[in-house]
């Protein structure tokens, strides 16, 4: 009978030894070992008091963590937001086309804190690349694309659909698109344009400098709320 007693205490042991979370995480069971370690007051015996203890401050610890996580989550959430709401009235304040573009390259890059943006819009009988903006300073802010250039460009050429808001870093960003900033791009948001039936099609994009400015994990809800807005103020002057 002492023997099988011993293999079974043995087994427990090893059990525990090999998983000491079952003892840890079971509360009843540590409450009847604080009970028996109080009974053994003066004995050369572990004190559970203080693995209990450190093991609650590791939990307090993950848990502080975890609740500045969501502090800050929320926190960049409520700013994405008013950022986007700001950027969406000003695209709807312009009165004319040139304010409207004003609007686009200077305003937003400020609100939306990037460094450029730009309008593509798929011109097939002008040069990728080429100017279709209004003569004058705002001409290169409206960018030539060629036929199914919108595509092309949201999905690289890997023949998927484009989705209405695409998040990435660059290795190079295209010269047709950003121009002279094309070597500093290093990240960029590419908004899908729907000027209605029968009208090119077109792509808004922000390029930023700063590598992780964009990604593929962001949210793009914010986005794509922007988008429908600034695409129905771009039909008003493109119509």
């Amino acid at each position: 009978m002492a023997s099988t007693d011993e293999a079974v205490a043995l087994d427990l042991k090893e059990k525990i030894l090999a998983d000491p979370d079952i003892v840890l995480e079971d509360a009843e069971l540590m409450r009847a070992l604080l009970q028996a370690d109080r009974s053994s007051a003066g004995r050369n015996v572990v004190d559970l008091r203080g693995v209990l203890v450190d093991r609650l401050e590791e939990r307090l610890d993950r848990l502080e963590g975890l609740h500045r996580e969501v502090l800050a989550a929320a926190y960049e959430n409520v700013a994405g937001t008013n950022q986007v709401h700001r950027a969406c009235l000003a695209v709807l304040e312009a009165q004319d086309f040139a304010a409207f573009l004003d609007v686009m390259t200077r305003e937003l890059t400020s609100i939306l804190a990037v460094d450029v943006v730009r309008l593509g819009l798929e011109a097939p009988a002008a040069k990728p690349g080429a100017g279709l903006g209004p003569e004058g300073p705002m001409r290169d802010t409206v960018l030539a694309l060629p036929d199914n250039g919108v595509e092309t460009y949201i999905t690289q050429g890997r023949g998927l659909g484009a989705r209405r808001v695409t998040l990435r870093r660059l290795i190079s960003a295209s010269p047709d698109l950003y121009g002279e900033h094309a070597p500093h791009i290093k990240s960029e948001a590419v908004l899908k344009v729907d000027l209605g039936s029968g009208k090119r099609r077109g792509l808004l994009a922000f390029g930023a400098v700063e590598p992780d400015r964009f990604h593929s994990d962001q949210g793009t809800d914010l986005l794509t709320f922007f988008v429908g807005v600034f695409e129905q103020a771009l039909r008003r002057w493109l119509a």
